[in-house]
């Protein structure tokens, strides 16, 4: 069985679990701990990135990367249009999607978690003491403020970061106001990237995240609480109803993640 080593709520790993789910293939969630975890990742990738697909003897690190490798060895539902201009296009939405809307929207939630202690504990694995949350969620939004300026998401780059991303939602919303997908009349891998990469802008409401009950459906005021990208968010339920996995128990297919264990 293909063996996907990842974070739970890591964007680009959800990217591709939507394209695991669309292809139908069976596959186990590893979930790896920050720090010590991805020290045995290196160990499986030669890299502490993730995710990682494991596939018998082979590892591919890098969701586009993965994906290529996906569609590649199971041609079943292909991810790549073979007309040219969709082809292009296809892949143009993928890179954006991933450098644009991935990389903006770890900011926003940042700074939504900063602001708010009720929002930054509820992000918390289910399996956090309470004892922790209660020491997360005390944190003075100073402290962490002045600690995402280190990091490059101080209060004004979580600003910028916000404006831009109803520019890009506004810009998938009138993309779908006529379409059910980015290219084309097939889901291809610029929709699961798109859908992908923007799980920290909005959680998913139905069962298919490890996630606490009371965030799923939430997410960044003013993004997805907003009427003006109602089209997006709603297009992307509806790829989710249709095509991602629901969470099962035995280990495969959406279900909960297992810990690292790596031979």
């Amino acid at each position: 069985m293909l063996e996907l080593y990842q974070f739970e709520l890591s964007q680009y790993s959800e990217k591709v679990r939507l394209i695991l789910d669309y292809k139908g293939l069976a596959y186990r969630k590893i979930e790896v701990t920050p720090g010590v975890g991805q020290l045995e990742v290196f160990q499986l990738s030669g890299q502490r990135k993730l995710p990682v697909l494991k596939d018998g003897d082979t590892v591919i690190s890098d969701s586009t990367a993965i994906a290529m490798y996906l569609d590649r060895k199971y041609p079943d539902r292909p991810l790549i249009p073979t007309d040219p201009k969709q082809r292009g296009l296809c892949l143009l939405i993928e890179e954006w999607a991933d450098e644009s809307i991935g990389v903006k929207s770890r900011k926003v939630l940042y700074g939504a978690m900063s602001q708010s202690p009720t929002f930054r504990t509820s992000v918390l694995p289910n399996t956090t003491p309470d004892f922790l949350k209660t020491i997360v969620g005390a944190v003075p939004p100073e402290v962490l403020e002045m600690l995402g300026t280190g990091v490059g998401a101080g209060p004004d780059a979580v600003k910028d970061a916000k404006d831009a991303l109803k520019q890009d939602l506004e810009a998938l919303s009138l993309l779908l106001l006529d379409s059910p997908y980015l290219v084309g009349n097939q889901p291809t891998l610029a929709d699961f990237a798109v859908a992908g990469v923007s799980l920290l802008l909005k959680f998913p409401e139905g069962p298919y995240l490890d996630l606490p009950e009371n965030i799923k459906g939430k997410g960044i005021p003013g993004l997805a609480d907003s009427s003006v990208y109602e089209t997006f968010f709603n297009w992307r339920d509806r790829l989710y109803a249709a095509y991602r996995k629901p969470l099962i128990s035995t280990g495969t297919n959406g279900s909960a993640p297992t810990s690292i264990e790596i031979d």
